[in-house]
C-alpha cells in the first residue's frame, strides 16, 4: 500500500533558508506609513500576500516531514522552519498586531469584513509577551519528538514487523481472536514508548502553564479559551459534558447491548467495541479506495467529484500506510495555491475509508471558500465551522456505502456503524475535553494520577458500557496515542459541537437531498468573517449544544439506526 512521493504539490515562492531577506520583508511592512482607512486597507492586503507565500512554504516543509520523519534533509528544513522562522514570526506577528491595533483608521474599516479580524488582533495583543516565544519554540520541538517516535513505532504481527496503522486497523477484524491480539498488541508497543510519552507530556504541561502564567492567567484552560477566541464560555462546555453524559450515554449503552448480541459475546470487552459487523477491509490497495469514493462523490454532486479527481491527478493526495510516515491523518491549506492536501496514514479498514471521506469534508470546504473568498486567513479558521463540513461528509455519503459493501447486510451494517461512529464524535472528543480541563487546571499531577484519571474519564464516556477489569492500566495510559494532546491542545469538543450540527444536516438530508446538498456548499462558501451560529444558519443547521438539542439529535441517531435494522 505504498505510494509514491510527490513534493511539487505546494509553491515555494519564498525561501526560507534566507533569513535576513525575510525578516527584511516582514520589516518593511512595519516602516510603511498609514495615512487614511485605504492605506490600512492596502497595508493589510500587502500583510496577507506575504504572509500566505509563508504560511504555504511551511506548510510544505511540514507535510513533506510528516510524509516521511526518517529523511534528515526534510528533518533540518522542517526544523529551521520551526527553530529559526516561527519565533521570527512570533516576533513581528506581535509588532504587526500592534501597528494594526494602534491604528487610528481600524474603527472605519467594515465591521463585516474586519471585525473577526480586529477581535483576534487585540486578543492576541493581550496574550503576547516576548518571554513566551522560546517556550513555544519548545512546546513545538516536544510536538515534533512526538511525531518521530510514533512515526517511527512498529508491532511485531505474526513474526513480521507491522507499522502501528496495520495493527490498528485489525481492531475492527470480525475475529474475535484477532481483534484481542490487536489490542493487547498495541498496548505492548506503547507501553515500550509510556515513559516517553510521560515525560514529553510533563513537560508539555508545565511549558504551557508557565505560557499561561506569563501572559497574566491562572491556568492553560483559560488561557486558551482567549487564544482560540471562542464564542462560547468554560461553563457553556461543562453543560455540555452534562448533557451528552446525561442524553447519549444511556443510548450508546443501548447501543452496545446490541452490537453485544450481535457478535454473540458474554461480556463486552475493548476489543468488541471496536469490531466490525462487515466484510473486512473494504479495499485492499489505494487506488480502489480512491475510486470508490470518487464514486461515491460523483452520485452526490459532480463538484464533489470534480475536486477530488484534480486532487488525485495533482499528488494532493497521501493515503497509504508505510513506515516513517507521522500518525494519523488530517488535510492542510495551500493558500498560494488555492489547493488543499489530504493526508493519512491508515492500513485498510472501514475507519480508513471514513478518515478519507471525513477529511474531503475539508478539502471541499478549502476549495468552496477558495473560489468566493481567496484564501482563508489564520484568524478566520474556526474548527467548530471547519468540522461541520467534514462530520456533515460523512453523513451525506451514508446512503452511498454499497460502493464498498455490495452485500445488503454489509451494506446496513456499514451504516450502522458510521452511526455509531456518530456517537462516538459526540462522547470522545467531549471526554478528551474533559481531560484536558482536568490536566491543565491541575498541572502539577503525576503521570500516575493522570493516567487514572484518563481511566475515570473514560468509564464515564466511552467505555461506559465495556468491561475494563484487569485492564485498568492499558485503558488509562491509552492517552499518549491521541496526538491531539500533544499537538492541538483544547481542539478536541469542536468535534463533538459539530457533529450536532452535521446530524441537523441528515436530518435534513433524509427529508430533501438536494436542498441539503445545497445547504451543505453555501454554507462551506460563506463567508468565514461571519459568526459561527451565522455560518452554521447557511448551512441550515443551528449552532447550538444545550441539553433540548443533545436530547433531540440523541434521540435522533437512535432513530435512524433503527430504521436501518
Amino acid at each position: 500500500m505504498t505510494q509514491d512521493l510527490n513534493h511539487n504539490y505546494y509553491k515555494e515562492l519564498i525561501d526560507l533558508q534566507e533569513v535576513e531577506a525575510v525578516e527584511a520583508q516582514i520589516q518593511k511592512l512595519l516602516e510603511v506609513s498609514i495615512e487614511s482607512v485605504s492605506d490600512l486597507e492596502s497595508w493589510l492586503e500587502a500583510e496577507k500576500n506575504l504572509m500566505i507565500k509563508i504560511t504555504e512554504a511551511m506548510t510544505g516543509h511540514q507535510v513533506d516531514f510528516l510524509r516521511n520523519t526518517e529523511d534528515a534533509e526534510i528533518k533540518s528544513i522542517y526544523l529551521h522552519d520551526q527553530q529559526v522562522i516561527q519565533p521570527l514570526l512570533m516576533k513581528y506577528e506581535a509588532k504587526l498586531n500592534e501597528k494594526y491595533c494602534e491604528s487610528p483608521y481600524i474603527n472605519q474599516l467594515d465591521e463585516q469584513r474586519y471585525g473577526l479580524m480586529r477581535r483576534v488582533r487585540e486578543s492576541k495583543v493581550k496574550l503576547f509577551r516576548e518571554e513566551n516565544i522560546p517556550l513555544m519554540v519548545k512546546e513545538q520541538e516536544l510536538s515534533t519528538k512526538y511525531s518521530e517516535i510514533m512515526g517511527g513505532l512498529t508491532v511485531d504481527w505474526d513474526g513480521e514487523e507491522k507499522p502501528f496503522p496495520f495493527v490498528q486497523s485489525q481492531l475492527d477484524h470480525l475475529d474475535r481472536a484477532v481483534r484481542e491480539k490487536a489490542y493487547h498488541a498495541m498496548m505492548s508497543a506503547h507501553r515500550q514508548i509510556k515513559s516517553d510519552m510521560d515525560a514529553i507530556m510533563d513537560e508539555l504541561v508545565q511549558l504551557r502553564h508557565q505560557i499561561a502564567v506569563n501572559a497574566g492567567f491562572e491556568n492553560y484552560r483559560d488561557y486558551m479559551f482567549v487564544a482560540k477566541n471562542r464564542e462560547y464560555s468554560v461553563q457553556d462546555c461543562y453543560d455540555f459534558h452534562e448533557n451528552v453524559e446525561k442524553h447519549i450515554i444511556p443510548a450508546w449503552n443501548r447501543l452496545a447491548e446490541v452490537f453485544k448480541s450481535k457478535l454473540g459475546v458474554d461480556t463486552y470487552r475493548p476489543w468488541d467495541n471496536t469490531a466490525k459487523l462487515m466484510k473486512n477491509p473494504p479495499y485492499s490497495e489505494v487506488t480502489t479506495l480512491m475510486d470508490g469514493v470518487s464514486e461515491m462523490l460523483g452520485k452526490t454532486d459532480p463538484y464533489f467529484a470534480d475536486r477530488f479527481d484534480y486532487m488525485r491527478e495533482h499528488g494532493l493526495l497521501d493515503l497509504g500506510d508505510r513506515k516513517g510516515k507521522s500518525p494519523g491523518g488530517f488535510c492542510t491549506s495551500l493558500p498560494v495555491s488555492g489547493d488543499t492536501f489530504v493526508f493519512a496514514n491508515f492500513s485498510p479498514s472501514f475507519f480508513s475509508l471514513i478518515a478519507l471521506i471525513h477529511e474531503m469534508g475539508h478539502a471541499l470546504n478549502g476549495y468552496l471558500e477558495f473560489s468566493e473568498h481567496g484564501p482563508i486567513e489564520d484568524y478566520q479558521q474556526r474548527m467548530e465551522v471547519a468540522e461541520l463540513y467534514s462530520h456533515g461528509m460523512e453523513l451525506l455519503l451514508l446512503d452511498k456505502l454499497d460502493r464498498f459493501y455490495p452485500d445488503e447486510e454489509d451494506f446496513k451494517s456499514a451504516q450502522r456503524e458510521e452511526l455509531r461512529r456518530a456517537f462516538t464524535m459526540l462522547i470522545g472528543p467531549l471526554a478528551g475535553d474533559l481531560f484536558q480541563h482536568w490536566m491543565y487546571t491541575n498541572p502539577n499531577h503525576t503521570a500516575k494520577e493522570r493516567d487514572e484519571k484518563f481511566f475515570e474519564i473514560s468509564k464515564r464516556y466511552g467505555l461506559n458500557p465495556v468491561d475494563t477489569s484487569g485492564l485498568e492500566e492499558e485503558v488509562g495510559m491509552s492517552w499518549a496515542g491521541t496526538l491531539h494532546y500533544f499537538q492541538v491542545p483544547f481542539y478536541n469538543i469542536e468535534y463533538s459541537i459539530s457533529m450536532l450540527g452535521a446530524l441537523q444536516l441528515l436530518e435534513n438530508y433524509r427529508k430533501d437531498p438536494k436542498q441539503a446538498i445545497e445547504s451543505f456548499k453555501k454554507g462551506a462558501s460563506a463567508d468565514y468573517n461571519q459568526s459561527i451560529a451565522a455560518i452554521y444558519e447557511e448551512t441550515g443547521v443551528s449552532f447550538d449544544f444545550t441539553e433540548p438539542v443533545v436530547k433531540r439529535m440523541g434521540e435522533f441517531l437512535e432513530t435512524v439506526i433503527q430504521d436501518i435494522r
